[in-house]
């Protein structure tokens, strides 16, 4: 999720554990712990593209790293501090910041080796966007006022906000998936594969998309909080089997096109809107649209080096306006 997210819940957590004379020590380090899993990021190669897609959400994201990633959270804040505070004063805060924040990645779309190193799987929940500011915004003013406060029951309260606005989006989830099921069976289709997530920046309208018969089909569910639903019937666009494009490919090309399609659930599609790329079917700006958000450039890359990733957030203002149209409900 965003840092300021990642570190909100991050000092929640701590200052929910914190006494009262260390909340602002507390919104300090928890948040420090809370963002410092991202810092797998760092890990890419300039002759590799595709490695930081690999790595990201990894190993520094599981729940095995959490008192590890604590211990480097609370050496940092510790010389930070220019050693006022010992790291032993300071792990406690920094784990629990650190906890907060795989468990919140997993709630989201985009996949979290959580479970590693028992099993590579990237888990996802579904339940909130990569963005939502209703999520953060409350987090953020708690977190603030405890510190400013010196109450530990505000930290709490934000904390606990968060944890129930994610148990309501797994409840809006399935609502969603209920609507996408009914949708799927009014067209004589039998899915084999059906994913619904969150579209940017709330947990009203939904991207809902499945495969059938060698196509991918997409489609956007409103799900109000309260009211009826409604569906925006979307686009839908051949399959596109890695198996068959790494077989025309280089060796090394070939591996790339593997690595993409582990990382994309192997929801492969060319992209209509960008000659040569092939896209990550799974995210689209405008939830029913075919426009993925990144793609490798397989049409461009050269023989003897690895393809380049490509991302594609710019969105049209006819884009953005149907965007607003659904999210209204319009």
């Amino acid at each position: 999720m965003d840092p300021i997210s990642q570190a909100a819940i991050g000092a929640a957590a701590a200052q929910s554990g914190a006494p009262r004379s260390s909340l602002r020590l507390g919104l300090f380090i928890g948040a420090l712990g809370g963002v410092m899993p991202d810092i797998d990021v760092l890990i890419r190669s300039p002759s590799d593209p595709l490695l930081f897609l690999e790595y990201h959400r990894h190993f520094t994201h599981s729940l095995v790293f959490i008192p590890i990633g604590g211990l480097l959270a609370a050496g940092i804040g510790s010389l930070l501090s220019r050693g006022r505070h010992r790291i032993r004063s300071l792990w406690w805060p920094a784990t629990l910041g650190w906890a907060t924040h795989g468990l919140l990645d997993s709630c989201t779309s985009y996949g979290t080796f959580l479970l590693w190193p028992f099993t590579d799987a990237r888990i996802a929940w579904h339940s909130v966007a990569i963005v939502d500011p209703l999520f953060t915004l409350p987090l953020v003013a708690g977190v603030l006022l405890a510190w400013r406060r010196a109450n530990r029951g505000l930290a709490r309260i934000s904390l606990a906000w968060g944890v129930l606005y994610l148990l309501f989006g797994v409840v809006q989830r399935e609502r969603a998936e209920s609507e996408h099921r009914a949708l799927i069976a009014s067209r004589g289709h039998t899915a084999e594969r059906a994913e619904v997530k969150p579209s940017i920046g709330n947990n009203i309208l939904f991207r809902a998309f499945y495969e059938y018969d060698g196509r991918y089909w997409a489609d956007a569910i409103r799900i109000p909080w309260i009211g009826q639903p409604t569906i925006y019937e979307g686009e839908s666009i051949a399959v596109l089997s890695a198996s068959e494009l790494m077989a025309e490919l280089p060796p090394i090309h070939a591996g790339d096109v593997a690595r993409f399609a582990k990382f994309s659930n192997n929801f492969l599609v060319h992209d209509p809107r960008n000659p040569g790329f092939v896209g990550d079917f799974r995210y689209s700006a405008v939830p029913n649209q075919i426009a993925p958000l990144w793609g490798i450039n397989v049409g461009g890359a050269e023989p003897d080096r690895h393809i380049d990733f490509g991302r594609f957030n710019a969105v049209p203002p006819e884009g953005r306006a149907e965007f607003m149209r659904q999210l209204k409900g319009e």
